[in-house]
């Protein structure tokens, strides 16, 4: 065993014999409406006018709300492809006067990446060039937005959280989006069957340090959810899954797993973000595939800076309390620079009228 990972199997013993405990989250002022979301669509981009187009119509969102602009349909852009891409987007929402939404939906799977930084965080934060010189460097770019309050986080902190509409196909997108509105107030509703969350600890040490983060066991009965934190494996046929966080290189047996309309699930790997290459390490596709509803994953080598991952209790805590799927990941990563947040943005299980 090599001394990182004899060092983080240490980690995960000691944090294993601590009681685990609840963490105190901010109390949430609302939620992301669609009435306050903007959504980008390529027109270059065959997927991106398909999936667009039709996102636009299962929000019911006006005209002023989409921007339509050329952008090159690759992996990973360019700086200055990027700030291009970046001053369209402010020439557009930002104009004085006119509609200033509070978050994106970027309607492609590609591009997900500027150099070593994700898109998602470059948008938000600015292009950092510093991170691509080491980026497993700590501490990264931190998000003012982490575990905030606010339902309003382009008026209030000036930064715009998005997610990329990505999927495998045009027909996975378009089931992925219905789940998405599926979704919306179907859950925590009186003498409904409850909902599971599943925080899983596998034998890889390196990408089990979320371990340390884990809630307690058991049900919390005000939600109808019931959490499972004590795994050791991955659960085999796991029905009316809500959330499901583990680390590993691939996730097996996703195909047998009753995801949720509305379910987020992430694995803290290295290149989970990469979405045109899920070869060496399982891609987060591959739980919008299985039937989750949104996911995350860094684009390059972040190494296991607990920051630079959804933390398990922020990410399900903001969602309990009604928040959609972008505020409830953008609110449980510290530093997002490197992570690709992907999903249905709008996703919100706990929400009330």
């Amino acid at each position: 065993m090599s001394p990182a990972l004899a060092r983080a199997a240490q980690a995960l013993s000691a944090a294993a014999a601590q009681p685990r405990q609840w963490t105190r989250v901010a109390r949430n002022r609302g939620r992301l409406t669609a009435a306050q979301l903007g959504l980008v669509i390529n027109t270059a981009d065959p997927y991106s006018v398909q999936v667009g187009e039709f996102y636009a119509r299962a929000r019911g969102l006006q005209p002023q709300q989409v921007l339509r602009l050329r952008l090159p349909v690759k992996a990973v852009l360019g700086v200055d492809e990027f700030e291009a891409l970046a001053a369209q987007i402010h020439e557009h929402f930002d104009a004085e006067g006119g509609f200033q939404p509070e978050a994106l939906a970027l309607a492609w799977t590609q591009p997900y990446a500027v150099n070593c930084n994700s898109i998602t965080g470059a948008l938000a934060l600015g292009y950092d060039a510093g991170l691509c010189r080491n980026s497993c460097a700590a501490p990264a770019r931190a998000s003012p937005y982490l575990n905030t309050p606010t339902a309003r986080p382009w008026s209030e902190l000036r930064l715009r959280p998005s997610m990329l509409l990505a999927s495998s196909s045009v027909e996975a997108a378009k089931a992925m989006i219905e789940r998405g509105v599926a979704a919306d107030r179907s859950l925590g509703l009186r003498g409904a069957p409850p909902a599971h969350v599943h925080f899983v600890a596998t034998a890889d040490a390196a990408r089990s340090v979320r371990t340390r983060l884990f809630p307690p066991d058991g049900p919390l009965t005000p939600f109808g959810v019931v959490v499972h934190a004590q795994e050791a494996e991955a659960p085999r046929s796991p029905q009316r899954v809500l959330l499901y966080l583990t680390g590993a290189v691939r996730v097996p047996h996703l195909d047998e797993v009753d995801f949720l309309p509305g379910a987020l699930a992430d694995h803290l790997t290295s290149y989970g973000g990469r979405l045109d290459d899920g070869r060496t390490q399982m891609s987060a596709l591959s739980w919008l595939q299985a039937g989750a509803t949104a996911s995350y994953g860094t684009v390059s080598e972040p190494c296991n800076h607990l920051q630079k991952f959804p933390h398990p209790q922020l990410l399900l805590l903001h969602y309990l309390q009604g928040s959609s799927a972008v505020e409830a990941y953008w609110k449980s990563v510290a530093w997002p620079q490197q992570g690709v947040f992907v999903g249905e943005p709008l996703a919100a299980p706990f929400a009330r009228r």
